[in-house]
């Protein structure tokens, strides 16, 4: 089963500068529920990998988080599919951990966990860490429009990164796109 990794907030989900804090303020991107139960039911393994720095801030607590991923793998078992682990950074930006993207841990985390490999993976992202962690890890990045999208595809325009080959990055509209782009993909 090939593996596909999405980030959470501005992918799955809506994103907000002042942080996903609780399970009312997340609110899922339309068609991204479906788009994960879609590549589940064509046999993708699904993993997401999302930093949560607002936990290390005091914005959120664990149970709070946990609160939120329970209902997003209640939704996509309603849709006939399945997430085979979240994977998550609680850690703030200047602690110089391994698993805060574009560090590859997480990444690392997924493939131990899943006994999997994730080189050669899809990688769908919003932001310059997203695709800077796959592109370090071996995976293939694909960037979204939604979340911070725009902004990250704005500094690849101008080459205001250190992503190699940035014109080769996929870029859809949003995660309904990409998965039926990466179907496609998977398919031939």
């Amino acid at each position: 089963m090939p593996l596909v990794i999405l980030d959470r907030d501005g992918v799955i989900n809506e994103d907000s500068d002042a942080y996903i804090r609780n399970l009312e303020q997340w609110i899922p991107i339309p068609g991204s529920l479906e788009a994960i139960a879609k590549l589940s039911q064509a046999g993708c393994t699904i993993a997401i990998a999302t930093n949560q720095s607002g936990l290390a801030r005091g914005y959120f607590s664990i149970a709070e988080m946990e609160k939120i991923h329970s209902k997003l793998n209640t939704l996509v078992e309603e849709l006939g599919g399945q997430i085979d682990g979240i994977f998550y950074c609680p850690h703030l930006p200047d602690a110089k951990c391994n698993c805060r993207k574009p560090a590859t841990g997480l990444l690392e985390a997924i493939e131990q966990d899943l006994k999997m490999s994730a080189t050669g993976a899809h990688f769908v992202g919003d932001s310059l860490k997203d695709l800077q962690a796959a592109q370090r890890h071996g995976c293939l990045p694909v960037l979204v429009k939604t979340g911070k999208g725009l902004k990250t595809l704005e500094c690849l325009a101008n080459s205001n990164s250190d992503i190699q080959n940035p014109l080769d990055i996929p870029v859809y509209r949003d995660l309904a796109k990409a998965s039926e782009a990466i179907l496609t993909a998977l398919k031939s």
